[in-house]
């Protein structure tokens, strides 16, 4: 069933780009403003700090989440983009030809490379046929993979239960659930953010 579940999703996010090229539609986000305020949530996750760091983009897209990093001036040495589809991973190494620094785009659901920070934007929301429970159990079981790979710490959101309607498709998340989770987890310093307007929250996981 979830192979079946990732499958679909790289489907659907490469109709998306077919259909609506390199924009935020591409990758479920209705507008560009909306694309950036998650970027501006998950980026929270990195401290004031000198130097420069390495980056796993779970879900990484058409690579916007480091452009906008490189946008705000912040020092990436490497950035590790993870996606399920080809032909966003293509986008990608198109959009971030000039990137200066190491530069990776893989095809998996499987984390490889450590990196000081991971990011997870909207990665989580699609669960097709998947029931809660196997989405659930999926989705910790993929937080467990990304804390041992992230030095530093990670952010991830989900749609937020605190909604009026659920689509069947989507996966909407407890937010105290998860932070609990991971509090228990991975780190004693997690921060949960549900005070901005989307029906989203994110969590924060510094270590």
């Amino acid at each position: 069933m979830m192979d079946d579940t990732l499958d679909k999703i790289s489907n659907l996010y490469s109709g998306n780009l077919s259909e609506h090229g390199d924009q935020s539609k591409a990758v479920g986000w209705p507008t560009a403003d909306s694309q950036e305020l998650r970027f501006e949530k998950l980026t929270q996750v990195i401290p004031e700090m000198d130097g420069s760091f390495s980056v796993n983009d779970y879900g990484c897209g058409y690579g916007a989440h480091l452009e906008y990093l490189l946008q705000k001036k912040y020092s990436v040495a490497g950035y590790n983009g993870y996606d399920l589809s080809e032909e966003m991973l293509s986008k990608s190494k198109e959009r971030l030809k000039d990137f200066k620094g190491d530069l990776k785009l893989i095809n998996s659901s499987k984390i490889s490379t450590p990196a000081d920070f991971t990011f997870v934007s909207g990665t989580f929301n699609v669960r097709f046929e998947s029931t809660y429970d196997e989405w659930k159990k999926f989705i910790e079981e993929t937080l467990h993979m990304i804390n041992e790979s992230s030095n530093l710490g990670f952010s991830f959101n989900l749609l937020s239960k605190y909604v009026d309607w659920e689509e069947s498709h989507l996966f909407y998340g407890d937010p105290c659930y998860w932070f609990d989770y991971c509090k228990v987890n991975f780190s004693k310093q997690v921060s949960l953010i549900h005070d901005y307007p989307l029906y989203e929250w994110t969590t924060l996981v510094r270590k």
